[in-house]
């Protein structure tokens, strides 16, 4: 039997994937729905997925990001008689608006557990499931600050829920999913309320499919609320800001005209921050985290804003390390410091669940050194102007309240045990 070697690339945006319906007269599987595909040229399979996603929807290098390689595996055709040697791809893509070619007939954004529910390709979702999120990843992402990785948290819980409803829709695994999640990354708040928020009143697996998935949006939405909420507050004024949060970037792109950005050791995030802000036309400059203080002091700021990986109930912000030293050194030069982050990041406990890196990070030498790595440190509320939200300017009355509502949330895990 012949074997072919094919790509098949799904590309996300906002929670969603493309999906593409075959053209009547395509090569292969006519009138079914499948992602964007093509035999593997040059021994490339990733170079041929980027090749493919422009040919068949128009979007370039500049509009996607392949951000996961699955595992290749075997797909047999007897009707066919051949066998496909599939390697799938996710990529994360910019915008929406996609120019078919001939091969499509029509694309749809949707869920992908929409895979579940037509005539695909074969193996469709097996391929899908190759490259999407898991509890795993959520749990050992690195990169990505708590808004990024909640909404993967979502997709997971959102991807068991409709793989459950299209099977035998067994709550208990959905139920196994959530509290694995719960417990993936307690110090991210975000991840545990979104969580909570779709499993609290759901009844079944298409309850929850439904929750997570409008969840996605609403995260997407708060985080764009909160953006403007800051933009509004800077109205083109000068910032300093550390570290990376995806809110605190799109209001300052909005709304700040210059930016001081630390650079954010020993990952030095920071560094792809001030690119990003000087592609924007901002006026930026980049400094070490240890002259945070000295340019507070030497230079006109107008605010230190900075992200939040979790606000506690009494108004402290846990973010990475170096934001309590902003914040104190802003409190000196009578610098107002403000936190941005969507009110799902506010937790019901008031445990500071603190992460920490490789200490090698620091130092990886012989000497008897211990090297410390933390990745968060934690600001106290009275050092803060308040933290920004898609309600507005919380105070820490404000974000008591808010944790009352996120721990009646929590409540579906003890009405299931």
């Amino acid at each position: 039997m012949d074997e072919a070697a094919v790509v098949t690339c799904f590309l996300r945006n906002r929670g969603e994937v493309l999906l593409l319906h075959r053209a009547d007269d395509a090569e292969t599987y006519p009138g079914r729905w499948g992602t964007v595909t093509g035999y593997v040229e040059d021994d490339d399979p990733a170079g041929t997925a980027l090749m493919e996603v422009e040919e068949e929807t128009g979007l370039g290098d500049d509009d996607v990001e392949l951000v996961r390689a699955g595992e290749p595996f075997v797909v047999r055709d007897d009707a066919l008689g051949r066998q496909w040697r599939i390697h799938p791809f996710l990529g994360d893509a910019g915008r929406r608006d996609v120019a078919l070619n001939e091969e499509s007939a029509a694309a749809e954004w949707t869920s992908p557990t929409a895979i579940l529910r037509r005539e695909t390709v074969p193996d469709l979702w097996r391929s899908y499931e190759r490259v999407a999120p898991t509890i795993e990843t959520v749990a050992g992402d690195a990169e990505h600050g708590s808004a990024y990785v909640s909404i993967r948290g979502l997709e997971v819980l959102r991807d068991a829920a409709g793989a459950a409803a299209a099977g035998d829709d067994d709550w208990a695994r959905i139920v196994e999913v959530a509290e694995a999640l719960l417990d993936a990354r307690p110090s991210m708040a975000a991840l545990g309320n979104r969580v909570n928020r779709a499993m609290a009143g759901a009844e079944s697996a298409d309850d929850v499919e439904a929750a997570a998935t409008d969840g996605i949006e609403r995260a997407y939405a708060a985080g764009e609320a909160a953006a403007r909420e800051a933009a509004s507050l800077l109205d083109g004024g000068s910032v300093l800001t550390l570290s990376r949060s995806g809110t605190v970037l799109d209001g300052l792109r909005e709304g700040a005209a210059a930016a001081i950005v630390a650079e954010s050791r020993p990952a030095r995030e920071g560094v792809g921050v001030a690119e990003s802000l000087a592609g924007a036309g901002l006026d930026v400059t980049l400094c070490t985290d240890a002259a945070v203080a000295h340019l507070l002091a030497d230079r006109d700021v107008d605010a230190v804003v900075v992200g939040a990986d979790a606000v506690l109930p009494d108004g402290r912000v846990v973010n990475k390390t170096g934001t309590r030293a902003a914040a104190l050194a802003a409190a000196r030069e009578g610098v107002p410091c403000y936190a941005v982050a969507a009110v799902d990041k506010v937790q019901t406990d008031d445990v500071a669940h603190l992460e920490a890196g490789d200490p090698a990070a620091v130092y990886d030498g012989d000497a008897p050194i211990e090297a410390a790595n933390p990745t968060f440190d934690v600001t106290p509320a009275d050092l803060l102007a308040g933290v920004v939200t898609e309600r507005g300017v919380l105070d820490a009355e404000g974000v008591t309240s808010v944790a009352e509502e996120h721990g009646e949330l929590a409540g579906w895990r003890e009405a299931r045990s």
